[in-house]
């Protein structure tokens, strides 16, 4: 079992160790004493009712100084040392999740108003965390070892749940930004975690649709396990297949690179997946990953992100998790811009063809010692 420890950094930040089931650390006043003396934390931004559009948009002026890709040896995320007193205050860890320090959303919780109509504005009530996956400053996720995915997998299970259930939040999205074209701020391995007050556009959107097709088929079935089904018996999309989860391109993708990770049981989030799903979750992800990687001689950038349900009674029921992995990266040297179509009308051009890269993918030859128990998926063929 995943050893889990929680402290507090100095300027009241929650902070909490998750260590791998085989190497737990010690529990050392090094460990959990944050020594730093920082000033108190401040007031949340503010969000404001986008009349136009009904959406709340988040206003987080103080996120202008947080740290931008700063050297190695002053990376607020690597282990403490004497001459870097980082976020994390101990000498070594596995995998750490904190509270942001500069948050687009909290450190403040409560509820939204009702009925915005042009001119509403309030705090940004949410909570925004950084999910440390290792602690090396450089690599990537791919390059993690199983027990360390199986971490991760369990720390975002233990996140969601906990911050389901703060007061006032309505979606919990674990996710990760890769690589400098996608604008991260930090070269170290991580994640975030959002705690949003409210209904993302996107989720809104395709919950929506989600409930549509569970009513119309009377309460017997979900569309995105529809859409894994028929996914699976046409064949030509298909990345991955195990037990429990299956990769595939979606027919209609709208990135030059777009997987989606499935699991075959209809569960509302991280939280809710049993122990052997998480595990073989922990081998899968690394698999995709990796075939990602596997694409180009130089890493490719990427958004990971875990779609999980609303917390929401009327959205929540038709609710599946999913992953959804998407990339630029149309070409070894090139890198596909949201342009007047995506960007402003929302009306996406895809510059390859699902069922190519989706072949491209299973095609990728892992290395022997990193070569997964689930097998890449034939392009044709039939499956249950």
């Amino acid at each position: 079992m995943t050893a889990i420890t929680s402290t507090r950094l100095s300027d009241g930040r929650e902070l909490i160790y998750f260590d791998d089931a085989a190497t737990p650390k010690p529990r050392s006043a090094e460990f959990t004493t944050d020594h730093r003396g920082l000033p108190p934390r401040g007031e949340p931004g503010e969000i404001r009712y986008d009349a136009l559009a009904d959406e709340w948009v988040a206003v987080a002026a103080h996120r202008q100084t947080r740290t931008h890709l700063p050297p190695a040896d002053q990376c607020p995320i690597c282990p403490t040392t004497p001459s870097n007193p980082s976020e994390i205050p101990a000498s070594d860890y596995d995998v750490v999740v904190f509270e942001n320090r500069f948050p687009s959303l909290g450190p403040a919780l409560g509820p939204i108003p009702d009925e915005p109509s042009w001119g509403t504005k309030g705090p940004a009530y949410g909570r925004c965390e950084v999910v440390a996956f290792t602690p090396s400053h450089t690599g990537s996720f791919s390059e993690l070892g199983e027990e360390r995915s199986r971490t991760v997998i369990e720390a975002w299970a233990q996140r969601t749940e906990a911050l389901s259930a703060l007061p006032g939040i309505k979606q919990v999205f674990p996710f990760e930004n890769r690589g400098a074209d996608i604008g991260v701020t930090l070269h170290h391995p991580h994640g975030q975690i959002y705690a949003y007050p409210y209904i993302t556009p996107r989720a809104g959107v395709l919950g929506a649709a989600a409930r549509r097709f569970y009513d119309a088929k009377g309460g017997t079935a979900t569309l995105t396990g529809s859409l894994l089904r028929s996914e699976r018996e046409d064949g030509s999309r298909m990345v991955l297949e195990g037990e429990n989860f299956s990769a595939y391109v979606p027919f209609a993708a709208r990135w030059p690179l777009e997987i989606h990770l499935v699991p075959h049981r209809q569960v509302p989030d991280l939280a809710t997946l049993s122990g052997e799903e998480k595990d073989e979750l922990a081998s899968v992800y690394l698999d995709l990953l990796r075939r990602v990687d596997g694409l180009y001689p130089t890493p490719t950038p990427y958004i990971s992100a875990w779609h999980q349900a609303p917390l929401d009674p009327v959205l929540r029921p038709a609710g599946y998790l999913h992953l959804q992995l998407t990339s630029p990266r149309r070409a070894a040297d090139k890198l596909k811009y949201l342009a007047g179509s995506e960007a402003a009308m929302g009306a996406f051009i895809n510059d390859t063809t699902p069922e190519s890269v989706a072949e491209r993918l299973r095609a990728v030859t892992l290395p022997p010692s990193t070569t997964p128990a689930v097998p890449a998926a034939a392009p044709e063929g039939a499956h249950a």
